[in-house]
């Protein structure tokens, strides 16, 4: 598999709210050997301990547990306090957490159950791509790019009560029956697909799209956007002589408005091919996450899913890239293919070692290259 699969979700009719655009995703039959919902953790702080000397740390206000052991005893929480652990005593609390451990971002919470962060499994996918640095002692990469290799990284990405005008779109639009996802748009650039396996499912996580992490560019155009165009059905008098023809002319609408979106407007998500790499098995799922090509000028997006044996979606989370962390992951790709040299990669690129040089200092990797490489190149010479 290395496409999305989404058979068994129809795409509706979507609604408008300024330059907000959701278009909901409905399952004509809902899954129901597989419920995920809403958690509250024991402790809002996260601590992830990746090895004995690296701490992964989060603010976590919710986190997604996938059951698929159907016994019934589903609870969601909401809301999050913090407090210093001298503030009062455990029982004076029982909403105020403190930073809890944890092995990995996905945990078993029992024989048939899976505790995990939404959409840290995507960026942490990204943030490790190719994190080991170069592999061969080439003379231009530094003794500590070779025993450290990539330096921490970090990303910028805004939560959706940042997103202007998402928390009123969320608050008014219709939830539709059967309703168990949406494509979420902003100035209609197709900012994140979230697809849940029960309709009572997406009703308890609806507003955790305001908790939901999303990218710069979706920030920008959701800023600056204007309102978007809404969907308006054009039906000729002539062809309705009845309620018959009346329904039958708004279901083709409605077919036609799904096909334009799915071929068009989700294209750049639904058409691509991507890395999967698999996380757990669960019973007849398995927990994926995936990454992008990496193709400079296209629309790329990162997530996580659960999917079926066949590859059909259970569950999807998906966060869109922006044009620079497109460049760094092509960057880091290409850089990788090539067994991190630096001649080799750079004609790859149709650029000489000089430009490439340039392009890792812009992209901040600057760091792995020796001190020499890096002024060489800022004369514009070579091998010096």
């Amino acid at each position: 598999m290395n496409e999305l699969d989404l058979t068994g979700l129809t795409t509706m009719p979507a609604q408008v709210w300024g330059g907000i655009r959701i278009v909901p995703l409905v399952r004509e039959q809902p899954i129901e050997d597989l419920r995920l919902r809403r958690e509250l953790f024991a402790d809002a702080m996260i601590a992830v301990e990746a090895d004995r000397s690296t701490v992964y740390t989060s603010y976590v206000p919710h986190g997604f547990v996938a059951d698929w052991a159907r016994d019934g005893k589903w609870q969601a929480a909401y809301g999050t306090q913090l407090r210093p652990a001298y503030d009062a005593p455990d029982d004076a609390c029982e909403e105020c957490f403190e930073a809890m451990p944890m092995r990995r971002l996905v945990q078993r919470a029992g024989a048939q159950r899976l505790r995990f962060l939404p959409l840290h499994l995507a960026l942490e996918g990204y943030l490790a791509l190719h994190f080991g640095g170069p592999s061969v002692l080439w003379e231009e990469w530094s003794k500590r790019a070779l025993r450290r290799g990539l330096s921490p990284r970090a990303e910028m990405t805004y939560a959706g009560a940042e997103i202007e005008g998402l928390d009123e779109a969320l608050r008014i639009f219709e939830i539709h029956p059967g309703q168990c996802g949406v494509m979420l748009y902003t100035a209609d650039a197709l900012a994140a697909a979230f697809v849940v396996p029960h309709p009572d499912d997406y009703r308890t996580l609806h507003a955790t799209l305001l908790q939901d992490l999303y990218g710069e560019l979706v920030h920008q155009y959701a800023y600056y956007a204007q309102s978007v165009r809404e969907f308006r059905a054009a039906l000729r008098d002539d062809e309705i002589g009845s309620l018959a023809d009346l329904r039958a002319a708004a279901r083709e609408q409605s077919r036609d408005w799904a096909r334009t979106h799915d071929s068009t407007m989700a294209g750049g998500l639904l058409d691509a091919s991507y890395e999967f790499r698999q996380l757990r098995r669960m019973g007849r799922y398995r927990l994926v996450r995936f990454l992008p090509p990496f193709e400079r000028q296209r629309e790329q997006h990162i997530g996580e899913a659960v999917t079926d044996l066949k590859g059909r979606v259970a569950y999807l989370k998906t966060m869109r890239l922006s044009e620079n962390q497109i460049r760094r992951g092509h960057l880091l790709s290409v850089l990788s293919r090539h067994d991190w040299h630096l001649e080799s990669a750079a004609a790859s690129l149709g650029a000489s070692p000089v430009e490439l040089v340039r392009r890792i200092r812009d992209a901040g990797f600057d760091g792995l290259l020796k001190r020499h490489v890096v002024e060489s190149a800022q004369r514009g010479r070579w091998g010096e």
